[in-house]
């Protein structure tokens, strides 16, 4: 996940009135860079990279993308695109390509001190970044293909993702030439999203420092700003009133244009809440908005680029182009994650929506919470303290992502904290939006700062899930009364948006801690005592539903597989061969391989394969992996009938195979790629194949093919003009025909993007829980290790070993801590001194930490994550979902490593050790290279 933080907005005039051409002095630094960008037979895309000076001084880097799909002389709209915080112009070169394509003009550039742009961050200076994206306007106002309103006002949209949303924001607020904008991921109000109800939210301040280069990059202000905070730990009116100043909150007001909010669920930094604000805004000023909830944010998850994209493609064809049949999606849609869907057993990922945004509240559910007045302390320097989210971990395979997946991952230390429970949940309850209480505060101090969030409680509370990670921190002044054990103070807390489903048989839990990793607490020593006032009020919005079949359109990829006896058929010029009998004891097994043996030539003692036996079950992902000549080929092509074994057998669903079996009708293949013939077009290629199957039309599914392939007009197109991407895909598509029970794949991901890996992936997991098998042979070890649920590693032809996934990578006992920068050799000392650590070494990659039995395995008991004993391994015939969720084995052993990884970090954080990502060292690749001794 990109951590890269939203746009800060650039220089401007306080007011709408416009810039003179004098006052600008934007002009071309030199005649600039121009190259043509071709894509897969699409238009070409022409880029020219231009450095534009600014009145001040600064010099902006910019690249601007047109192609000849609005037709030669025609003028076109023009969108403004940039990057997030810590980024460059570079990272949204694919998205303006494809605007480009889709018939805009399209101006990136990098933000001051970004890329190769000069100049300080101001974060959304007015007089500064905000000023910048007003003398682009200017610019593209100048340009012969730019459409115009008037003269000097060009149709423009504006858009970008968390640094990028927020300029899009204030470029609608501040230059009333902006004609619409889609901002994601980003903030309405920056002091409320970094000093969340008075409280400073530390880890991710210090990332934003970080991440822009340091304090000597940013404006003197901010800089002073910062450190005063940092110190004090305490946010103060001159802080908040500077970071108000140049937030989108400030011009609220003024933006009247319409508004697409895109938002991250898995967000500690920008929350829902902050999209809540702007749509809520924007609409009050009359202008159109939706909404839009995606599986990602800051703190990981899936970012659904392709779907966000398009959507925001469509947006500005609506709003720009000023097409009416554009199809600009639901007012609301959310997506909805969470592992297992537990009305089919598929991996999760659909979209719900509304024909309005329902906001945060909504048929509200009072749910009662028990529990007496409880007391707890805030510890002295506020150490050690509890873990919610974690900043700059969740992308790196952190603990954040685990609780998408049904495991806790939070962390609350006994006496630091009072918990609330509901009763047990009779019927599933959807949570979506914030959930709300009230409480009684009383300190000892006189203040009190409390870390609000709402657990799922699973059946005897053996799991405990804080949905997103996600919580709400407040700053309490109790007053005299809450010192001398008076009446304290009722406070109304606002739990953090979520969409979530409590499962029939769990129940909720309200925690209320006094310290969090993420956030500054107290460093004085106090007692809080707290009690309830009232129900807890769950929105549901009843108007928001999830559609039957409403996934991404890639996940009709694979349920679509490939017979494979056409194949088989024209290989062996249309030899048949006598069936033998089906052993009955393997019916419903779907590949068996016993002592499978294969010499390189007849005479030859050399083998491809020997003496190679496995088994694999229905609803398997199985990984094939192995060196360059481990013989994965081979047995691929053996297990097709394309070449006959030497010795020993496979049995398809009982039947043994031989060229032409009549059973490879249930086997579906794409292996070393597909002839084509080139003259013909994508879709003659394909009814060709299907044709010499003999099979009727019907069952082909072939318009579910076609879309598969996702080659737009091309499929009418010769095949020779393909690209190998999409000769990739169209193969991947043939070998899918027909709904085989048995999909054999070899290297499918060769020429994709990674979205387009990531949603292979999904649809591999889809197909196997559907009771079907895959077999997938690939290199990209990352890849198996999140689509499979078990392995067969093979090496110079023979097994080396078998099993599920996360047996054979093995347990979580060693760690690797990701430094920042380097630490002294006593400081090392100190960590591997610490309990549970067996042994701290420095890598070149870090500092890696092997745990003692006891740290690796003991779940503390003030921990909020569950504190279940591991199971035994699920069995080779068990179904799986997903190679997360595919047994009891893997989640204990996920939350146990995972509650270690949190002790220790709490720990790391003591003694500061600049900690850059925590994560467990093991990969696939590990035992991968360990199983082969490093043959690869």
């Amino acid at each position: 996940m990109d951590l890269r933080m939203p746009a800060a907005p650039r220089r401007w005039l306080r007011g709408p009135r416009r810039w003179t051409a004098a006052a600008l002095v934007v002009v071309l630094a030199g005649a600039g860079t121009w190259t043509a960008v071709a894509s897969d037979g699409a238009p070409a895309v022409h880029r020219a990279d231009r450095v534009l000076p600014t009145a001040d001084g600064v010099k902006i880097d910019t690249s601007y993308f047109t192609s000849d799909s609005a037709g030669s002389g025609d003028r076109r709209p023009a969108v403004l695109l940039t990057h997030g915080f810590g980024g460059d112009k570079e990272d949204v070169r694919k998205q303006a390509e494809n605007l480009a394509r889709d018939g805009y003009a399209v101006l990136t550039w990098s933000s001051r001190s970004f890329g190769r742009s000069t100049g300080k961050i101001g974060l959304n200076d007015p007089k500064g970044e905000v000023a910048d994206v007003s003398r682009l306007i200017d610019w593209l106002a100048k340009r012969p293909e730019v459409e115009l309103d008037k003269a000097g006002d060009p149709r423009v949209g504006v858009a970008g993702a968390s640094y990028g949303g927020a300029v899009s924001l204030l470029a609608a607020g501040y230059d009333q030439r902006v004609d619409a904008i889609a901002p994601a991921i980003t903030y309405w109000n920056l002091a409320d999203a970094l000093f969340p109800n008075g409280v400073f939210k530390k880890l991710w301040a210090g990332m934003f420092i970080n991440s822009g280069g340091g304090c000597d990059t940013f404006e003197a202000r901010l800089c002073e700003m910062y450190e005063r905070v940092a110190e004090s730990g305490k946010p103060d009116a001159a802080a908040v009133k500077l970071l108000e100043e140049r937030s989108p909150s400030a011009v609220g007001d003024r933006i009247k244009v319409p508004t697409l909010i895109m938002q991250g669920q898995t967000d500690s930094l920008f929350p829902l809440g902050q999209a809540d604000e702007i749509a809520k805004a924007v609409r009050a000023n009359g202008a159109p908005v939706d909404v839009d909830w995606i599986a990602g944010g800051h703190d990981g998850g899936d970012m659904e680029t392709d779907r966000v994209q398009a959507r925001v493609a469509s947006w500005f064809d609506r709003y720009l182009k000023d097409d009416k049949n554009a199809d600009t999606g639901p007012a609301f849609r959310v997506t909805r994650t969470g592992g297992i869907d537990s009305t089919d057993g598929g991996a999760q990922l659909r979209g719900a929506d509304g024909a309005t945004y329902p906001g945060l509240t909504g048929g509200d559910r009072k749910v009662a919470l028990s529990g007496r007045e409880q007391e707890f302390s805030n510890p002295a320097g506020a150490s050690p303290p509890g873990i919610s989210a974690l900043p700059g971990l969740g992308g790196a395979g952190g603990l954040s992502q685990l609780s998408s997946l049904g495991v806790g991952v939070s962390l609350d230390f006994p006496g630091q904290f009072a918990r609330f429970d509901s009763r047990t949940v009779t019927r599933d309850l959807r949570i979506t939006g914030s959930p709300s209480v009230t409480v009684n505060v009383k300190s000892t101090t006189g203040e009190a700062v409390l870390f609000a969030k709402v657990y799922d409680v699973g059946p005897g509370g053996r799991q405990q899930v804080l949905p997103s990670q996600l919580v709400t921190p407040i700053r309490v002044d109790t007053g005299e009364n809450g010192r001398s054990g008076g009446g304290g103070k009722d406070v109304r807390l606002t739990l953090p948006a979520i969409d979530h489903e409590v499962q029939e048989g769990h129940h909720l839990r309200l925690v209320l801690a006094s310290t969090d990793l993420g956030y500054a607490s107290p460093t004085a020593p106090a007692t809080y005592t707290v009690s309830l006032k009232s129900d807890l009020a769950v929105p549901t919005a009843p108007a928001v539903t999830t559609a039957a079949a409403s996934l991404p359109a890639w996940v009709w990829w694979l349920p679509i597989a490939g017979a494979l006896t056409a194949l088989a058929l024209l290989l062996t010029g249309r030899r048949r061969t006598t069936a033998t009998p089906a052993e009955p004891a393997l019916a419903e097994v779907p590949l068996q391989i016993t002592d499978l043996s294969k010499r390189y030539a007849k005479s030859s003692d050399r083998y491809a394969v020997r003496d190679l036996s496995f088994r694999v079950e229905k609803g398997q992902v199985l990984g094939l992996l192995g060196p360059n000549g481990a013989g994965k080929t081979t047995t691929l092509r053996m297990l097709m009938g394309l070449i006959k074994p030497d010795g020993g057998e496979i049995r398809v669903f009982g039947h043994a195979i031989r060229p032409g079996s009549p059973v490879l009708s249930r086997v579906g293949a794409f292996v070393e790629g597909a002839g084509f013939l080139p003259h013909l077009s994508g879709r003659e290629n394909l009814d060709l194949y299907w044709q010499a199957t003999g099979r009727p039309a019907q069952d082909a599914h072939l318009e579910e093919a076609l879309e598969i392939a996702g080659l737009g007009d091309a499929l009418s197109r010769a095949v020779r003009t393909y690209s190998q991407g999409m000769r990739q895909r169209l193969a991947i598509a043939q070998a899918m025909l027909g709904l085989p029970d048995l999909l054999i794949l070899d290297e499918p991901t060769n020429g994709l993007d990674p979205p387009q890996i990531r949603e292979m992936r999904e649809v591999m997991i889809r197909y196997a829980a559907a009771g079907r098998t895959v077999i997938v042979s690939s290199h990209l070890l990352a890849e198996v290790e999140q689509s499979c649920t078990h392995l067969v590693v093979m090496d110079r032809g023979r097994l080396v070993q078998a099993g599920p996934v996360h047996e054979i990578i093995g347990s979580g006992d060693t760690l690797l801590v990701g430094l920042a920068t380097d630490i002294a050799d006593p400081l090392v000392e100190k960590v591997a001194a610490l309990p549970g650590i067996d042994s701290a070494v420095r890598t070149n990659d870090g500092l890696l930490i092997r745990l003692t039995a006891r740290g690796a395995a003991a779940v503390d008991s003030g921990t909020a994550g569950p504190g279940t004993a591991r199971s035994k391994t699920v069995g080779p015939g068990t179904a799986s979902s997903g190679p997360a969720s595919s047994d009891p084995a893997g989640s204990a052993t996920a939350v146990e490593d995972s509650a270690a990884a949190a002790r220790l970090l709490v720990e790391l954080v003591r003694l500061e050790v600049p900690v850059a990502s925590l994560g467990p060292h093991r990969r696939l690749e590990d035992a991968f290279l360990t199983l082969i001794g490093g043959s690869a």
